[in-house]
């Protein structure tokens, strides 16, 4: 049965109609996705893809930028489900210094990577270091979210920490933009409670193109879960959605983007 389904999911239509379901009920994915569409006009020049995996956010900034350059962590990509996928890093690099001459990017992306980083400052100044004056950084990373790409899963950040760093590093956020709040923040755990313990749904989202920055999921579907799960999780996000709005907490947040530059 699971290749039956993974059969039809690469029917294209169906695929794409799939996965947009699936990203609209993937609360942190719409979250991310929506905020990266609204701050990729800023980018421009050389870009530099921090940890970019497949390439999820290429088509996002490619519109803006002269070029754009992906970098991966050999060591740690190789184990990962976007490995075998066709797209991927254009360079990569030993986890300790980034392969590049000072001031080489006017652009620095790089999303929900450094909590998979042993030492996080260390790459924040490496990032800081290959940025042109005057160039800006998008960074985002998780505050509250579940273990993932284990056992290489190190950190949490809150804004404060964050800007802390980038000070460190010489840069100056001039934005933050929490991502979510306590609902969203609930229903995404219920969701991913339901998709992964009960229905098994990793494989799935694999074929989907999700969830490519975790190792390749094998776990057996359980089809017998669906009817209740699929329209459960639907409505969790629906109504994390509009509980976000009607009674917003500003101490919860699924994730934070900052924009900082270097002066």
């Amino acid at each position: 049965m699971m290749s039956v389904l993974k059969s039809l999911l690469d029917v294209g239509v169906v695929q794409k109609s799939a996965r947009a379901t699936a990203n609209w009920i993937d609360l942190q994915w719409s979250l991310i996705d929506r905020d990266l569409r609204l701050v990729a006009p800023r980018a421009r020049g050389q870009l530099l893809d921090v940890g970019c995996g497949d390439k999820p956010y290429e088509h996002l900034f490619t519109p803006f930028v002269d070029r754009y350059v992906g970098i991966e962590h050999e060591a740690t990509f190789g184990a990962t489900h976007a490995a075998h996928r066709d797209k991927g890093p254009d360079v990569y690099y030993d986890g300790v210094r980034l392969p590049f001459d000072d001031a080489s990017f006017d652009t620095v992306l790089s999303v929900q990577v450094l909590e998979h980083t042993p030492e996080p400052q260390a790459l924040l100044d490496e990032m800081a270091r290959v940025l042109r004056p005057n160039g800006i950084l998008i960074i985002n990373v998780p505050f509250s979210f579940r273990l993932h790409e284990e056992p290489h899963d190190y950190f949490r950040y809150s804004p404060h920490g964050l800007r802390d760093m980038c000070a460190r590093s010489g840069l100056r956020v001039t934005e933050m933009v929490a991502q979510g709040s306590v609902w969203s923040v609930i229903g995404h755990k219920l969701n991913s409670f339901l998709a992964f313990r009960v229905a098994r749904l990793g494989g799935v989202t694999q074929a989907l193109g999700k969830l490519n920055h975790e190792a390749t999921r094998a776990e057996p579907l359980r089809i017998w879960s669906l009817p209740f799960v699929l329209p459960a999780m639907g409505t969790v996000s629906a109504l994390a959605r509009v509980l976000d709005r009607a009674l917003h907490d500003p101490t919860e947040a699924l994730s934070f983007l900052a924009i900082a530059t270097r002066s």
